[in-house]
């Protein structure tokens, strides 16, 4: 198999060099071209039609929010961002526009001997490189909003009903579509297990937070699950369920581990959920890579609650949701615009 054809865009030239030592480092890579700015960046990637772009925000003349824009709508290419844990925001941003992925760098520059940053930047270039035995990566779909009626945030009620979501590459700009259509969900509790590093979660679920008429928070140990309210997984963490009906559900906490492959686990959160509320519980798979949420869904189905799974023909990349259809436990397979009214819907039902 060919190697995967990378182009490298960053400003300081410093970070450039690192990159591609990086990128370099594995068999099955090679960088292409380099550009110092958004500019160059777009004419080296109209020359070289990359496989891959890896791109700074913040550079001079063109930035990369502006390169997004013209990348995507002239000739869409897998893009992963590399940005700073300062620039959350940004970060979010880029993946409205359509990068597939980001890496987090811990400071404005990028060490040789940062040994996770070279583990998570080439895992993900991986990613790429498995794309071409699935069907093309698309441009994240946000779903539209409907006119539906505000309820109050956070109800400390007892809830009835718990809604499970995963998600992986391309999920933000997916669970920001859902919570902004969604609203009267009577008794029912929202869960999120979103592939992310720390750092980044909190800053996504207070985004979260402000387009929707729900409650939305970083998990944290002991918080209650309430009516209305959605609790995300944090980074590096396990979101499970514990206590019972007639002390009240919790969110617990427990750390992941270097023998864990994903970090929050949809599987961890789908599992626990099916043992609290059985029945009452809907597990929702949304775009992904990999297998994570299969065993999950599993055990919500033989619990007797509801899954549903996105299609191939909105899912950035159809990974987790192809495997949690091709589990036979998918009750059913929508595209994306459609998974919010199945999540009223479970939501508004009785008994």
């Amino acid at each position: 198999m060919k190697k995967l054809r990378v182009l490298v865009i960053d400003d300081s030239a410093y970070n450039r060099r690192t990159l591609t030592e990086i990128l370099e480092s594995h068999p099955e890579v090679e960088v292409v071209g380099k550009a110092s700015d958004g500019e160059e960046g777009l004419k080296l990637a109209n020359q070289l039609r990359p496989d891959l772009v890896t791109l700074d925000l913040e550079m001079p003349r063109m930035d990369g929010f502006t390169f997004l824009r013209i990348l995507m709508a002239q000739m869409p290419t897998p893009v992963i961002v590399i940005s700073s844990h300062s620039r959350k925001e940004e970060v979010f941003q880029a993946l409205d526009l359509g990068a597939l992925d980001f890496v987090a760098k811990p400071t404005h520059h990028i060490s040789p001997d940062l040994a996770g940053v070279r583990d998570e930047l080439l895992g993900k270039v991986m990613v790429v490189r498995a794309l071409r035995a699935l069907p093309a990566p698309r441009t994240p779909q946000a779903t539209p909003p409907t006119a539906v009626r505000a309820v109050p945030r956070g109800r400390p009620s007892g809830i009835g009903r718990v809604v499970c979501i995963g998600a992986s590459t391309g999920g933000p700009p997916a669970l920001e579509g859902i919570f902004r259509a969604l609203a009267d969900v009577g008794d029912t509790a929202f869960l999120v297990a979103q592939h992310m590093p720390e750092k980044f979660t909190r800053a996504f679920a207070e985004r979260m937070n402000r387009i929707a008429s729900l409650e939305i928070r970083e998990a944290e140990e002991g918080m209650v699950l309430a009516a209305g309210t959605a609790l995300v997984a944090p980074g590096g963490q396990h979101l499970e369920v514990a206590g019972s009906a007639d002390s009240g559900w919790r969110a617990t906490m427990r750390l992941g581990t270097a023998a864990d492959r994903y970090v929050p686990s949809v599987d961890a959160l789908f599992i626990s959920a099916a043992r609290a509320f059985g029945k009452a519980t809907l597990g929702v798979v949304l775009t992904g890579m990999g297998s994570d949420g299969r065993v999950g869904v599993e055990k919500i189905k033989a619990a007797g609650g509801r899954v549903v799974a996105e299609s191939a023909e909105t899912a950035v990349i159809y990974g987790m949701p192809k495997e949690a259809a091709e589990s036979g436990c998918v009750d059913e397979v929508l595209p994306l615009p459609r998974i919010a009214d199945a999540i009223a819907s479970f939501a508004r039902c009785r008994g």
